[in-house]
């Protein structure tokens, strides 16, 4: 999934791998951490020097300097395409089966700062999944309307094991002859929120959509994955993006949505409607429609592809332009939904050298600051968001590899 350059040195290095270690003498990697603070964090990595190879897990000291090195260096995955989600200072990795089983492996940091892993099984291959509670929520999602039956399964963080599982109709949630699918799960109070799409579910247009201007949101009971009401709107297009979570939870519990209003339908696209942020009120169960951010007015034109929430108020905007489908993020904004104010980032790349940006990226939500991952045909780095300069700063180098996910554990003593 990730586009792949090769840098001559790198492939030198490899090279010689078989035989010595490439040195790397600006950070630790994890079999010797030689760390004291409390934390570390964790910055996956899928190497660029061949397709087809697995993630690897490094662990660093810190995101705003240095270098870490993907060869001689982290915990190899198992399988080539890997997911990422942290909870009380366990990191989960979900393996993409691609229609095969697929695996949940889970690492924890040991009181000398390295990884270690706890448990690793085989699971169902899912396409959205969230921390609800004290559970790793998985749905593994069919796209295909003659089998419209979507699997919940329900991880006890503590135990590393599923304790419950369950089913939902698709196809139940549209009216009409298409079917929804899901975005992804939030915890929404003691609530899940599945936002979700309606596509055809068929033929050689599974994602594209003949009802693109409408949005939709399923509320369900929790543990029970009961559903208890569907919400729309209709001034705005299917929330979120496969594989993108397109809600945030503030801290006065309001609930902000975005669209990126990219619907399709034999490839072109058939939505009217502008990629926005829209908000559900805390303790509401219904669309707040005195408030609307109108993304593509506010930009000039360019649509909202993902999203960091980085608190009180504030996001991080990864941005489009052209629309796609499938597109790519290469220009970046802070959005403030309290004033309802969008302005540019500086510091970033030229659009036309970044070949791919981390949606899976990490911020300690003190309303200042993100860490996200850029790679460009120079190299894959990790920037400093700074919101109260609205500026982006290079930081933490991988060599080696396009940095997929960023998280942060404490040491566990």
């Amino acid at each position: 999934m990730n586009n792949k350059t090769k840098f001559v040195a790198l492939a030198i290095c490899a090279m010689f791998s078989v035989f010595f270690a490439c040195e790397n003498n600006e950070l630790p990697g994890p079999d010797n951490p030689a760390s004291e603070q409390d934390y570390r964090y964790v910055v996956t990595s899928t190497p660029i020097s061949s397709d087809g190879v697995a993630d690897y897990l490094l662990t660093v000291d810190d995101l705003d300097k240095g270098t870490v090195s993907t060869l001689g260096n982290g915990i190899e995955q198992d399988g080539t395409y890997r997911y990422y989600v942290s909870h009380k200072n366990k990191f989960f990795s979900l393996l993409y089966g691609q229609g095969n089983p697929g695996a949940v492996t889970t690492y924890t940091l040991d009181a000398t700062g390295k990884l270690q892993k706890l448990s690793d099984f085989q699971a169902e291959t899912v396409q959205a999944f969230a921390i609800v509670k004290d559970d790793l929520l998985m749905v593994r999602i069919p796209r295909n309307i003659n089998t419209p039956t979507a699997s919940w399964y329900r991880m006890d963080t503590e135990l590393l094991q599923i304790v419950d599982e369950g089913q939902i109709d698709l196809k139940a949630l549209k009216s009409d002859e298409e079917m929804g699918f899901f975005t992804w799960v939030t915890q929404v109070g003691d609530k899940v929120y599945a936002p979700y799409m309606s596509i055809k579910g068929c033929c050689s247009d599974s994602f594209g959509t003949n009802d693109p201007d409408k949005a939709w949101i399923a509320i369900y009971a929790y543990p029970s994955m009961e559903l208890e009401k569907i919400i729309t709107d209709d001034r705005i297009s299917s929330i979120g993006r496969y594989f993108n979570e397109g809600l945030a939870v503030v801290e006065n519990g309001d609930v902000y949505a975005f669209s990126p209003a990219n619907t399709s339908n034999n490839s072109e696209m058939n939505s009217s409607k502008p990629s926005a942020i829209v908000r559900v009120k805390a303790g509401q169960d219904e669309f707040d429609q005195d408030f609307f951010m109108d993304i593509e007015s506010l930009t000039n034109g360019h649509y909202l592809h993902s999203w960091i929430y980085i608190g009180n108020g504030k996001f991080v905007l990864m941005l489009g332009n052209p629309k796609e489908v499938w597109g790519a993020a290469k220009f970046f904004a802070i959005a403030d939904v309290n004033t309802k104010n969008v302005s540019w980032v500086s510091g970033i790349p030229n659009a036309e050298d970044i070949i791919s940006v981390t949606s899976n990226n990490y911020s300690p939500l003190d309303g200042k600051s993100a860490y996200i991952g850029i790679t460009t045909t120079e190299g894959s780095y990790v920037y400093h968001f700074d919101a109260e300069s609205n500026t982006a700063a290079k930081g933490l180098e991988v060599e080696g590899g396009t940095i997929t996910a960023i998280r942060k554990l404490e040491k566990n003593n």
